[in-house]
């Protein structure tokens, strides 16, 4: 059976597809909600693919797949078997070495911000895993320009830094009441990442507003870059507190007028998951209880959980099915843990009605 055959037979359903080159090595695996309809989009309008696609193309022999039932199991799946695998094809996810964190340290009466590879400094403060360098890069220059501390001189020997003079610093090279500012300043920045002031945004997107009315396009245009790599950031901080607060996750999917999926999830982990007809929800009910006893109270004392690189994909897949409308789910509270027997049933209950099967 040649390639396009088999396309032609692939089913509609959700899963993972594995490329293979001419030795049987899998060197592309990619997801779908579809299977057959994205399989089959590499074969059609050639001369519109990307370079990547085309290379692929002329390197792909065969090609396996696995169905799952969801495409939430497909993007987690997906992310697994590249990490494990590694292909060569897989850019975006096979190195976690290429994630990226931001660091704040007492550098004597200075407050240094730096980007760096490893959280591993007991007397830092880091945001992050971050997957851009280059979006990391632009958010932090803005706000240092925009507060004036971005200062050009390392060593700070009571002498103007060239960036003094271009109006970017505020002089803390020189040292009194500027470096008080500087560090104030800089606690502003952190307070963005802790989401505890974000007033800066406003500040920032009141200025491009004016520099836009006064046809200043080119300021303008710096304040939207700033201001989308800072939300780009802030979004992924909100999946990384999310994400490390482990909490305990109930999650229900509509497959069909016939069936639905239970998940169990926490932190950034599938305890559990199974498919069930739409006529056996009292069935569900009961497997999910017991689950839960089963996933979340052998794991209540598991300290807090600190995500790392190597974890940040999957921490990001489960929030965005979270935020999405392919699913409902509910939060457990430890406190119902306690006495699950007569607090666990209504909120289950909430949940299963919360979902329509009709």
């Amino acid at each position: 059976m040649n390639l396009k055959e088999k396309v032609n037979n692939l089913p509609t359903f959700p899963g993972v597809y594995l490329m293979k080159d001419a030795n049987a090595q899998i060197i592309y695996v990619g997801k779908a909600k579809n299977l057959k309809n994205r399989v089959r989009s590499y074969f059609q309008n050639s001369k519109s693919h990307p370079q990547k696609i085309i290379k692929l193309k002329a390197a792909l022999k065969d090609f396996d797949y696995i169905l799952t039932d969801t495409e939430f199991e497909a993007f987690m799946l997906e992310c697994k078997l590249i990490k494990e695998i590694k292909p060569i094809f897989n850019r975006m996810m096979k190195n976690p070495q290429s994630y990226i964190y931001i660091r704040i340290y007492k550098d004597g009466d200075y407050q240094r911000i730096e980007i760096c590879k490893d959280a591993d400094k007991q007397d830092s403060l880091y945001f992050g895993p971050y997957k851009s360098k280059h979006t990391v890069e632009k958010a932090l220059l803005g706000m240092k320009d925009f507060y004036r501390v971005n200062c050009s001189s390392p060593s700070n020997k009571n002498t103007p830094c060239l960036n003094y003079s271009l109006g970017l610093c505020l002089g803390m090279c020189m040292g009194g009441a500027a470096l008080d500012q500087y560090n104030e300043r800089i606690n502003k920045i952190i307070a963005i990442f802790q989401g505890l002031d974000i007033s800066l945004l406003s500040e920032m997107e009141q200025r491009m507003q004016e520099a836009s009315e006064k046809f200043d396009f080119e300021i303008a245009g710096k304040y939207r870059d700033t201001l989308e790599a800072i939300h780009s950031l802030l979004q992924k901080e909100k999946v990384i507190e999310f994400t490390e607060g482990n909490k305990n996750i109930a999650v229900i999917e509509h497959l069909t007028d016939m069936s639905f999926k239970l998940f169990l999830i926490k932190g950034n982990r599938i305890m559990f998951s199974e498919k069930f007809k739409s006529s056996e929800i009292e069935s569900a009910h009961q497997v999910l209880k017991s689950n839960i006893l089963t996933a979340f109270i052998k794991n209540e004392n598991k300290p807090f959980m600190k995500i790392s690189r190597d974890e940040i994909d999957f921490a990001q897949i489960i929030y965005s099915y979270l935020s999405s409308s392919n699913c409902s789910y509910f939060l457990i509270p430890d406190r119902l843990l306690d006495n699950p027997f007569t607090n666990l049933d209504n909120e289950i209950n909430k949940l299963m009605t919360s979902y329509s099967f009709n």
